[in-house]
């Protein structure tokens, strides 16, 4: 924990430098994110803009599919990522500055009305071939490699099963060719609504977007032998606009590091 802290503490530094020695003004900032991030850092954009910063220009989307985006030439100044490997690919090959953590997430089951368990009977249930258990796409999407990693976790467990749980693992979101929900739909609580899973493996704040709309559903912890934490990154792309450093530490102030922790996410930048 202190070592990331610190180093969090030192990439920001650096960041801090960098934005000292240019101009501090642009028109707009374009902010490539993660899904899962989009109530928390569209509040914080508009904090950003209140403080005097320019407008930001928000993209969301699966972390994997965004990062291929950027490394082919997409026009992003700072990139969010539900994970640390794809903005570490980017710095690796000179797409982007350092890799800062900025937040943490972890993995919770929504869980259809009805459906008796809870964290001591999840991996039973998931196991139930009569359960359908949704996942993200792993590789486009982090959340789906995090639920797959649940699924390793779980042959320590019940040999097995992992090879079950990733056979009959539904990879409902993340992908280009993905169902999109309503206008306004939590996207997780909207497949379980749908019938289209009974339990879905999804970041934590995800699911408690969804019971908002969906009150009936269970949002259960995983069990401690289970549980898989999610670190998310934060760079800014090479040639960015100076204004993209100002957003970075924006995002890694206090005041940016509260509206992230009032989404539900952990905030590393905070005083513990």
């Amino acid at each position: 924990m202190r070592r990331r802290a610190f180093q969090a503490a030192l990439a920001a530094a650096a960041l801090t430098v960098i934005a000292m020695t240019e101009p501090a003004r642009a028109d707009t900032v374009s902010l490539f994110a993660a899904g899962s991030l989009r109530a928390a850092l569209t509040e914080v954009a508009k904090a950003f803009e209140t403080s005097g910063g320019p407008r930001v220009q928000l993209k969301f989307g699966p972390s994997g599919i965004l990062k291929d985006e950027i490394a082919g030439g997409g026009k992003a100044d700072v990139f969010a990522s539900a994970n640390m490997e794809h903005p570490q690919a980017l710095h690796a090959a000179g797409k982007s500055g350092p890799v800062v953590l900025f937040a943490r997430n972890r993995l919770c089951a929504l869980v259809k009305p009805g459906l008796k368990v809870d964290s001591t009977s999840l991996l039973e249930r998931m196991l139930d071939p009569q359960v359908r258990l949704g996942t993200s796409t792993p590789k486009a999407d982090p959340s789906g490699d995090y639920a797959f990693e649940v699924f390793r976790k779980a042959d320590a467990l019940k040999p097995g099963a992992r090879a079950t749980l990733e056979q009959k693992a539904l990879q409902l979101t993340g992908s280009p060719s993905s169902a999109q929900p309503p206008q306004g739909r939590a996207v997780y609580g909207w497949h379980v609504a749908e019938g289209r899973a009974d339990i879905f493996l999804a970041y934590c704040t995800a699911t408690a977007e969804a019971k908002k709309q969906h009150p009936d559903q269970q949002i259960v912890a995983l069990p401690d032998a289970l549980a898989v934490g999610a670190d998310y990154g934060l760079t800014v792309v090479a040639d960015a606009s100076p204004a993209a450093y100002r957003l970075a530490m924006f995002v890694l102030s206090g005041e940016g590091q509260r509206i992230m922790a009032g989404h539900g996410f952990g905030a590393p930048a905070l005083p513990q």
